[in-house]
């Protein structure tokens, strides 16, 4: 049997104030003073001087802003990379993102589109990408996409919405410093925290669970139950758990995989554009079939969080429109795989996905 050998992140600092140190692990990476290093950041932070003092541009080093109101699409990697090449002298010295899972996956899809030729759009899949990145470093901001962690970098394309999953995506470094994650609104805190207690949930319910996984999977798994459900810990507390959760998360599916809410919610977020947290929220509320236990716990801590989700996204939809996200869905056979078996086909359906979207 042929083990799956993946790549971690080789260098992550954690700490409160930890941030305070990038320009130290930057500048021995400077490969020359026409090499600059390309700032995505997620543009809340645009006329946050807390945040932008404490980044040290030097020689052509450049700062570009990332609107966070939709997904991250092909087209906007495309573009990016079309703008760096313009901008620079020489290869940039390295890509730098701070921000929610959106601006990391970006600066991931970035870095790998410096170093390979063609667009975005020809990488979405598994291991199709052949150059190695340039140096890439990832700054969490929110706590629970695992996109610090992760070997995705997930877009919205022409076709599908589907990950860059390759040995060269995940970050060379990563700087895990809860305080930068102090000042997200309630909303976004639950609905991102969630995308990592969903992770758990469908990795340890999965076909593909091993105890690699599992182990990550278990302690992501009670660390969001101590958060989102006991309500004792402080704020500082809070922070600096749910930023381990996240990392432990994303580790569970490194060597596992997700699954139905995931799916599904690749779906509405290509027709509709739902943000990837709310979305498998909105989706994981009606998969009590799948997941009885996890979405029972979810239930809960909706309410204790003072929660309401969107209700009726999907009422005034198309056949054709309802068939569109049917098919980004049923297009992620790993993830159906591995909630349901190999025999998956046979338990879920154009029909059942149907009825269930209609419930949305």
């Amino acid at each position: 049997m042929s083990y799956k050998n993946f790549p971690m992140v080789p260098r992550v600092i954690f700490g409160r104030g930890s941030f305070n140190q990038l320009s130290e692990i930057l500048e021995p990476k400077r490969l020359s003073i026409n090499s600059p290093f390309i700032y995505l950041i997620d543009d809340v932070f645009r006329n946050n001087d807390g945040l932008l003092s404490r980044i040290s541009l030097a020689y052509d080093d450049k700062i570009f802003y990332i609107s966070t109101k939709e997904e991250p699409k092909t087209s906007q990697v495309d573009a990016l990379v079309e703008e760096i090449i313009l901008m620079t002298k020489e290869r940039p010295s390295g890509i730098i993102g701070i921000g929610g899972g959106s601006v990391l996956d970006l600066a991931k899809a970035v870095s790998l589109l410096l170093t390979n030729d063609g667009g975005a759009k020809d990488y979405q899949g598994w291991d199709l990408v052949k150059n190695e990145a340039i140096y890439h470093v990832g700054i969490p901001t929110l706590s629970g996409t695992g996109a610090e962690v992760s070997r995705t970098a997930v877009l919205t394309g022409p076709e599908k919405k589907l990950g860059i999953n390759s040995d060269y995506t995940p970050f060379d470094q990563v700087v895990l410093d809860s305080e930068l994650t102090a000042d997200v609104p309630v909303e976004q805190w639950f609905y991102t925290g969630m995308d990592c207690f969903i992770h758990c949930v469908e990795s340890l319910n999965g076909s593909y669970l091993n105890t690699f996984s599992e182990t990550y999977g278990n302690m992501a798994y009670e660390l969001c139950k101590e958060i989102f459900l006991e309500n004792s810990l402080s704020k500082v507390e809070s922070q600096e758990k749910l930023m381990m959760a996240s990392w432990h998360g994303g580790m569970s599916i490194a060597y596992s995989q997700v699954g139905v809410a995931h799916a599904m919610s690749y779906g509405l977020s290509y027709l509709l554009g739902t943000k990837h947290g709310i979305g498998n929220c909105i989706v994981f509320d009606y998969l009590e079939e799948f997941y009885p236990e996890g979405v029972k716990l979810f239930k809960e801590m909706k309410k204790i969080h003072n929660i309401e989700l969107p209700q009726g996204i999907c009422s005034n939809l198309s056949d054709d429109e309802f068939n569109i996200m049917i098919n980004i869905a049923l297009n992620l056979e790993p993830l159906w795989e591995n909630a349901l078996g190999k025999n998956w086909k046979q338990i879920i359906s154009a029909k059942k996905l149907k009825e269930l979207y209609q419930k949305m």
